[in-house]
C-alpha cells in the first residue's frame, strides 16, 4: 500500500563518510528519452541535408595549373597513385549516368525502363538519398547497374577542406555499403559536367580524390534534362554525333523527371537501332568491376547506419504525427474550455439561480494533518470565522511536530482533535468520517485557509439532491515568487477553467482535496475515500461518477492554499498528482464498458481525462522539440510564428479565465517565461510518472515542507489568538 511515510534527515554514513546517492532511473530515464529523440532529430535533419548542408556553387576559374592531357582527355579521370590519365569509351558504347538518387518516384521508373530494354547504367547515387531509401541502391546492384559516389550533401567540394571530403566519401561509402554490402571505386563531383571545365579550384579535388582510391568520372554528353526542355529536346541531346562513344549525364533525383523517364524510353530502342550497347562504366571500359564486397565489421556499420536513419525518419513521422495530435488536443481543450466556460458561468451567475433550496444545516469539516504545525493554526483559525455552522475535525496522522498539541492548545469551541498512528491520507479523512456528527462532509488540507463564505458556497449545491460531491475554488495564496506566480496562472487557467467545462460535461474528475464537499451517504455508498491510488482526491470524485451521483463546481468557494516554493517541492507534488491520475484512469477502467452511470462516465469522462490530462501533456513536449528544432535548422521565421501562434491562443484563454475569476492580469506577464521553462518541468515530470507506471515502480508518499506563508485569505487580517475555552478533544 502506497501512502505517507516519514524520511529521515541526513543521508545514512558508512565508514568512509556519507553514501553517494544514486541516481534514480526514473530521473536517468525522461532524460535519456529526451536525449534520444533530440539525437534522432538531429539524424534527421542530417540527411535531410538540414544540418551541415553546403549549397554555396563556385564560378568559373583559370585553368592553367591544370594539365594539357586533362583538359583535352576523356571524361574518365584516374589520377590513383600519382598517375594523371584519361580514358574514353569506345564507339557505340554508351554509358548512362545518373545523378543525385535514388529517388522513391523517378529511380524506379528509370530502371523499369533500363529493365525493359535490357541496359545497363551507371548511378551516382549521394548519402542522404541512399540513407533513406536503400532498397533502391540494393535494386540497381541486383539489376546490373554499378554505382558511384556522388559525396553524401552534395556540396561544391572546391570550398571544403581535405577533413569534409573525407567525411563526405567515407560517410557516402557507409551508406552504400549499408544498403548493397559493397564499396566503390567511381566518384562523380557534385555541378561537374566536362573535362574540359576541369579549372585551378576543381583540379587539386580531383588530385586528391584519386589518393583515396576514386576514379573520378565526369560527362562527355549533357541532356541537360534538369531543365526539363521536352521529351525530344532530351532524346536529341543525348543523342552522341557520329556513333561514337560517349557517358551521358541524366538525373533520376531532383524535381520532376517525368521527361527523363519518356526520353529514356524513346532513346534506348533509337541508338539500339543504331548499334549502341547501353552498358555500366567497367564494362564499357573492358575493367574490372568497381564494386567490391564489404564483409565483417564494415558490413555491419552500414547496415547499422541505415538502420538508425530508417529509425530517424520513422520516429520523425511519429513525432510529426504526435504533434499534429497535441496540436488538435490543445485547440480542441482551448476551444472547449473557452464556450464550456463561458455557459458555466452564464447559468451559475444569472439572476435568480439556485441550485435548490437554501442549504442552513451544520457540516462537518475534516482537516487531515500530518506535520502541519506551521499551518494548521491559520487553517484553523480561518474555519472558526465560517459564516456557516460547521464543526471542525483535525484528524492528526502521526505527526512529529507537535500539530495535535498545537490545535489542543488553542482551545476552540468546536474543534475536535483525532489522533491516529501514521497510515495515510485516506485513512485520516476515512477516520473524520467515522467520527463526524453531520451529514455534509468538508475536506480541507491542512495548509489552506478558507474565506469566510467559503463553506457557505460550497455547500449550496447540495440543496440539489442529485449533487454528491461538489469542488470548490483552490487558490495560490503565496503568489509572491515566480514559482509561486506560475503556479497561480495554472490554477486559474489549468484546473478552475477546466472544472467549469467539466462541470458542464457532467464529467469533472477531480474535487480538490484543499477545498471539496460530500455527502455522507454518496461517500459511504463507495466505501469511503481510498488507498489504492495516489490521488485519492481523483479516484473518490471519478467513484462519485460511477455511482450516479453529479459532481458539480463552486466558484465563489475560494480556498486558499500554499503552493510549493521550491523546484524538488513542486516536482514531488506534480509527480504525485501525475502518477495518482494515472493510477485512477486505471482503477476506473471498467467504466468503459459499463453501463448507466458508470458507463456515461467511462465513454465520456475517462476518455477525455485521459485526453487532456495524460496524453496531451506527455505529447505537448512535441511542440517546443520542433521549436528548438526550428530555430536551429529552419525554417526559423515560420517556427517562430507558429509558437507565438499558440501561445497567443494560450494567452487569450488565460485572460479569459483570470476575467472569469476576476483576477488581475498582472501575473499574466510571465506566462511566455511559464511556457519556457515551467512547463518543461511539467513535461518531465509526467514523463517519469509514465516510466513508473509502465515499469510497474511504486511510488511513495512524500510531505511537502510548508512554511506556513498563507495565513489568511487576501484583504483579511488573521484572528486573534483566543482564550482556551472549554471542550476536549477525542483521542
Amino acid at each position: 500500500m502506497a501512502h505517507r511515510t516519514r524520511r529521515g534527515g541526513r543521508a545514512a554514513r558508512t565508514g568512509d563518510g556519507p553514501r553517494r546517492r544514486r541516481l534514480s532511473m526514473r530521473l536517468l530515464l525522461p532524460v535519456l528519452v529526451l536525449a534520444a529523440l533530440m539525437a534522432m532529430l538531429m539524424l534527421r535533419g542530417y540527411v535531410h541535408s538540414e544540418i551541415l548542408a553546403d549549397h554555396r556553387v563556385r564560378s568559373e576559374a583559370a585553368a592553367d595549373k591544370v594539365p594539357q592531357k586533362i583538359l583535352d582527355g576523356g571524361p574518365v579521370i584516374d589520377t590513383r597513385g600519382g598517375r594523371t590519365t584519361t580514358l574514353k569509351v569506345r564507339d557505340h558504347r554508351l554509358v548512362l549516368t545518373f545523378d543525385d538518387g535514388p529517388d522513391p518516384v523517378w529511380t524506379p521508373k528509370v530502371l523499369d525502363v533500363l529493365k525493359k530494354h535490357h541496359a545497363h547504367a551507371v548511378f551516382f547515387v549521394t548519402g542522404t538519398m541512399t540513407s533513406r531509401y536503400p532498397d533502391l541502391v540494393r535494386r540497381m546492384v541486383a539489376e546490373g547497374h554499378e554505382v558511384g559516389l556522388h559525396t553524401f550533401n552534395h556540396p561544391d567540394l572546391s570550398f571544403q577542406s581535405r577533413k569534409r571530403i573525407d567525411w563526405e566519401l567515407s560517410q557516402n561509402q557507409l551508406a552504400i555499403t549499408g544498403a548493397a554490402g559493397i564499396r566503390t571505386s567511381l566518384f562523380r563531383p557534385p555541378y561537374s559536367s566536362f573535362a574540359d571545365a576541369m579549372d585551378n579550384r576543381s583540379w587539386p579535388v580531383t588530385r586528391y580524390i584519386g589518393t583515396r582510391g576514386y576514379i573520378t568520372v565526369v560527362t562527355s554528353v549533357d541532356s541537360e534534362d534538369w531543365r526539363r526542355p521536352g521529351v525530344g529536346q532530351i532524346t536529341r541531346n543525348a543523342t552522341p554525333k557520329g556513333g561514337k562513344g560517349a557517358i551521358v549525364l541524366m538525373h533520376d533525383s531532383g524535381g520532376d523527371r517525368h521527361q527523363t523517364v519518356q526520353a529514356l524510353d524513346r532513346l534506348l530502342p533509337q541508338l539500339k537501332a543504331d548499334g549502341y550497347a547501353f552498358d555500366n562504366l567497367t564494362e564499357a571500359l573492358d575493367a574490372p568491376s568497381a564494386h567490391t564486397p564489404v564483409t565483417g565489421v564494415g558490413l555491419w556499420k552500414g547496415k547499422a547506419w541505415i538502420f538508425l536513419v530508417q529509425a530517424s525518419d520513422e520516429i520523425t513521422g511519429v513525432l510529426v504525427v504526435g504533434l499534429a495530435v497535441i496540436g488538435s488536443l490543445v485547440i480542441a481543450r482551448f476551444g472547449l474550455m473557452f464556450v464550456l466556460s463561458g455557459v458555466h458561468a452564464r447559468r451559475v451567475r444569472r439572476r435568480g439561480f439556485r441550485w435548490g433550496p437554501p442549504v442552513t444545516e451544520p457540516v462537518s469539516v475534516l482537516v487531515p494533518a500530518y506535520n502541519e504545525a506551521k499551518c494548521i493554526e491559520n487553517t484553523v483559525r480561518s474555519l472558526m470565522a465560517s459564516e456557516h455552522p460547521i464543526e471542525i475535525l483535525v484528524i492528526d496522522d502521526g505527526s512529529a511536530d507537535g500539530t495535535a498539541r498545537l490545535v489542543e492548545s488553542m482551545g476552540l469551541p468546536e474543534v475536535r482533535v483525532i489522533r491516529q498512528l501514521n497510515a495515510g491520507k485516506p485513512a485520516a479523512l476515512n477516520r473524520g468520517l467515522a467520527n463526524a456528527r453531520h451529514d455534509i462532509i468538508v475536506m480541507m488540507d491542512g495548509d489552506t485557509v478558507f474565506e469566510p463564505s467559503t463553506v457557505r458556497e460550497l455547500v449550496q449545491p447540495f440543496g440539489d439532491r442529485r449533487v454528491g460531491a461538489v469542488a470548490g475554488n483552490a487558490k495560490v495564496g503565496n503568489r509572491d515568487t515566480l514559482i509561486g506566480a506560475w503556479q497561480h496562472i495554472e490554477y486559474v487557467m489549468g484546473f478552475n477553467l477546466d472544472r467549469r467545462m467539466y462541470d458542464v460535461l457532467r464529467c469533472m474528475p477531480t474535487i480538490p482535496g484543499a477545498v471539496g464537499a460530500f455527502r455522507r451517504t454518496a461517500l459511504e455508498r463507495v466505501g469511503g475515500m481510498s488507498d489504492d491510488t495516489l490521488a485519492e482526491d481523483t479516484d473518490i470524485t471519478m467513484a462519485m461518477h460511477r455511482d450516479g451521483w453529479r459532481v458539480v463546481y463552486a466558484e465563489k468557494a475560494r480556498a486558499w492554499t500554499e503552493a510549493p516554493e521550491s523546484v524538488q517541492q513542486l516536482w514531488s507534488q506534480r509527480y504525485r498528482w501525475s502518477y495518482g491520475t494515472m493510477q485512477a484512469i486505471w482503477k476506473h477502467r471498467r467504466a468503459l464498458v459499463e453501463r448507466g452511470p458508470s458507463g456515461r462516465f467511462g465513454r465520456v469522462g475517462l476518455p477525455l481525462v485521459s485526453l487532456f490530462m495524460v496524453l496531451a501533456p506527455l505529447l505537448a513536449p512535441l511542440i517546443d522539440i520542433f521549436l528548438l528544432y526550428g530555430l536551429i535548422f529552419g525554417p526559423t521565421g515560420k517556427t517562430v510564428a507558429a509558437w507565438f501562434g499558440v501561445l497567443a491562443i494560450q494567452a487569450v484563454c488565460a485572460g479569459y479565465s483570470f476575467a472569469l475569476d476576476r483576477e488581475s492580469p498582472a501575473p499574466l506577464i510571465s506566462l511566455p517565461l511559464q511556457q519556457i521553462l515551467y512547463r518543461q518541468l511539467m513535461y518531465v515530470v509526467l514523463l517519469q510518472s509514465w516510466i513508473t507506471a509502465l515499469t510497474g515502480g511504486r511510488l511513495r508518499w512524500q510531505k511537502l515542507r510548508r512554511k506556513g506563508g498563507v495565513s489568511a485569505p487576501p484583504a483579511a487580517a488573521p484572528a486573534p489568538r483566543g482564550e482556551v475555552l472549554d471542550g476536549r478533544p477525542v483521542r
